[in-house]
C-alpha cells in the first residue's frame, strides 16, 4: 500500500545455509541498506518497540521525524491517518517482514490484537531526547478501537 502521506515495502528474506553441512538453519532479512534509498535521511536512532498483548500506542504524531516500522515478532496492525483525515489500517508480519514509512506529522498507532507480546523495529531519521516535546498525542475520533480489543477480556 502506498499513499502521498505513507508507504510501505515488502523486504528481502533469504534462508541461511550452516557452513558444516550446508542446511537451512535460519534467514535473514534486510530492513534498510543506504544503497537502496528507500530511507531518504539516514537513521539516527533505531530501537526495539515491545507491545503487550491487546494493547495500543498511540496514536500520536512525531512533529520533526519520520519514522519507519518492521515488525520482527509476531503481527501489529498499524492505524495511519493520512492527511485527509482518512485511516488507514496496515498489517505488519514477522513472517512476512515489510517496512512502513510515516513521515512526521502523520498520525499513526500500532495496535497487537494478539495474545503475546510483539516487538517492532524503528528505525528514525531525528534521534529522540527527553523533553524534546516533538511528539503529539492525538485521538482518531470515530475509530473503532474495540475490535482491537481481546475477545477473552
Amino acid at each position: 500500500m502506498e499513499s502521498e502521506d505513507f508507504s510501505d515495502w515488502e523486504l528481502e528474506k533469504h534462508q541461511t545455509i550452516d557452513v558444516q553441512d550446508s542446511h537451512v538453519n535460519g534467514d535473514l532479512t534486510v530492513i534498510w541498506r543506504d544503497w537502496d534509498k528507500i530511507i531518504k535521511n539516514h537513521p539516527k536512532m533505531v530501537y526495539v518497540n515491545s507491545i503487550n498483548p491487546g494493547e495500543i500506542k498511540g496514536p500520536h504524531i512525531h512533529k520533526n521525524r519520520t519514522t519507519y516500522f518492521s515488525c520482527i515478532l509476531g503481527n501489529v496492525v498499524l492505524v495511519i491517518q493520512d492527511n485527509n483525515g482518512k485511516l488507514h489500517e496496515i498489517k505488519a508480519d514477522s513472517d512476512k517482514p515489510i517496512l512502513i514509512a510515516v513521515p512526521n506529522g502523520i498520525a499513526a498507532a500500532i495496535v497487537n490484537p494478539n495474545n503475546n507480546i510483539a516487538k517492532v523495529l524503528v528505525l528514525a531519521d531525528i534521534a529522540w531526547k527527553p523533553n524534546d516535546n516533538e511528539m503529539k498525542n492525538i485521538d482518531f475520533e470515530n475509530y473503532d478501537w474495540n475490535k482491537w480489543k481481546k475477545q477473552n477480556s
